[in-house]
């Protein structure tokens, strides 16, 4: 079995090799981020004394550090993204309008064989950061991080509450209640009215049977049948308790929607743009889909129509614009955005031979979005699924679905931050693209070798009498 290896981490620089490099930040202050505890390290203080302190982390240990950094003249600093941790402590310092950089902890680590403890991690944090070592990750704006929390909690209850689905999936079967198999989604419409009824009292199969809606595909008859069972106590209160949950957490997440709908209306653009073209669905609602519209929201908010673009839908639209903004130009070109989102090749050669090329490893959300946003163009007869397929049977499901992915990610770069218009193209677009390629090819090869091609008109056919 083949086991993928991550990346090394960078090196650190040496303490020698730090001393010969320029100044960049001459009044800058590290800190080591930790629980309970901040250590911060400042190149100096007016009154002589440490140059390394420890704050608390709770909110007056937050306001004394802040108060000391003013103290001591500070005007950017640098700690380590460590996750909630250091959260709450850059939202601080931005807010105190200095100039925070959170780094990734891979590029400022210790220096082999040096003893490491949190007062030596800050003094180090310092020192790289005094000569612009220290490369920022991604932090969006204060609207968008809002927005990011909400969609966040959001995507956790929608899988909680798949938990909960799950369970009264396992208590039918465990009263041999096939309902799964007549029924594609036990939380439908014929679903909820068949466990609402039992729930009630109801054991007669075929009156739960009559229950099923028109659209359902199995017969009354059919339904029926799986539902000669053998009921519980013990496991009707698995179901009553399961559902219930179910039903809250849809609740909560309404009052979510709620709260995302009322934030996207505050970041609506003031300029005027034309009204949106209706679209038709092209399929049902579910229950976890938002109650309000999203798509339009969204156009209001950036300008533009992200579902314009195939495999993208609302939900795929929201989760975008809370982990990438709508600000593009914190990626100067879309080559750094398809790295950042982990979408290309990245490349380790020596000695002139490639050792690997595998995309990098991270947990990137939006990278995740453009996937799923992919793998729904599978029987696309879009352009875009053209492409899907030709590259699953050269390359593979996983890598096709990548290759997909870098390009919706392109395309959504180009507009919403050129305002390119997305073109929809067809399939067989793509397939003269592919045999105008192949031509290509085939005559640059024949005239390398010394032939020439020539086009065979075929003759037409002759009708029959």
């Amino acid at each position: 079995m083949l086991v993928r290896k991550s990346l090394s981490p960078p090196r650190p620089p040496s303490p020698a090799a730090l001393e010969s490099l320029p100044v960049q930040h001459r009044h800058a202050a590290g800190i080591d981020v930790g629980d309970r505890t901040h250590w911060v390290a400042v190149a100096a203080t007016p009154d002589g004394s440490p140059t390394t302190r420890e704050f608390p982390a709770h909110t007056p240990g937050l306001r004394e550090l802040v108060a000391w950094l003013r103290q001591c003249g500070v005007t950017t600093v640098a700690l380590e993204a460590s996750g909630a941790y250091g959260h709450v402590l850059y939202l601080t310092l931005v807010e105190a309008d200095f100039g925070a950089v959170m780094t990734s902890p891979a590029f400022t680590r210790q220096i082999k064989g040096r003893p490491k403890t949190d007062r030596l991690d800050c003094q180090w944090i310092l020192r790289l950061h005094t000569h612009g070592l220290l490369p920022p990750v991604f932090q969006p704006d204060d609207a968008t991080q809002t927005l990011r929390a909400y969609v966040r909690q959001r995507g956790n209850l929608v899988r909680l509450s798949g938990q909960y689905v799950q369970r009264m999936q396992k208590a039918l079967q465990l009263m041999n209640l096939k309902l799964t198999a007549v029924v594609g989604d036990v939380t439908g419409v014929t679903g909820l009215k068949i466990l609402r009824a039992i729930l009630k009292g109801e054991r007669d199969a075929k009156q739960l049977a009559k229950l099923r809606d028109r659209r359902c595909q199995c017969t009354v008859s059919e339904i029926a049948t799986a539902l000669d069972g053998r009921y519980r106590p013990e496991y009707l209160s698995e179901l009553r308790s399961s559902l219930a949950m179910w039903e809250k957490h849809l609740e909560v997440i309404a009052e979510l929607d709620a709260e995302i709908q009322s934030h996207l209306l505050t970041t609506r653009r003031p300029s005027a743009l034309p009204p949106l073209a209706a679209k038709p669905r092209v399929r049902g609602r579910k229950p976890h889909d938002p109650k309000f519209d999203v798509r339009t929201v969204l156009y209001y908010a950036t300008g533009v129509d992200l579902t314009a673009i195939e495999g993208i839908d609302e939900i795929h639209a929201l989760t975008l614009l809370s982990e990438l903004g709508t600000d593009m130009t914190k990626w100067p070109t879309v080559k750094q955005f398809a790295s950042w989102l982990g979408l290309c090749p990245q490349f380790q050669k020596t000695g002139g031979k490639v050792k690997s090329s595998h995309t990098r490893l991270g947990k990137n959300r939006a990278a995740s979005a453009f996937r799923l946003a992919a793998w729904g163009l599978m029987r696309s007869t879009s352009y875009l699924g053209a492409y899907l397929r030709r590259q699953r049977s050269r390359l593979g499901a996983p890598k096709a679905i990548t290759a997909t992915a870098h390009k919706l990610a392109r395309i959504v770069y180009n507009l919403m931050r050129y305002g390119v218009a997305y073109m929809k193209r067809d399939e067989e677009a793509y397939a003269a693209q592919v045999r105008e390629r192949l031509e290509k090819n085939l005559h640059r090869r024949a005239k390398e070798l010394g032939y020439e091609v020539k086009k065979i008109e075929l003759p037409s056919e002759v009708a029959s009498p």
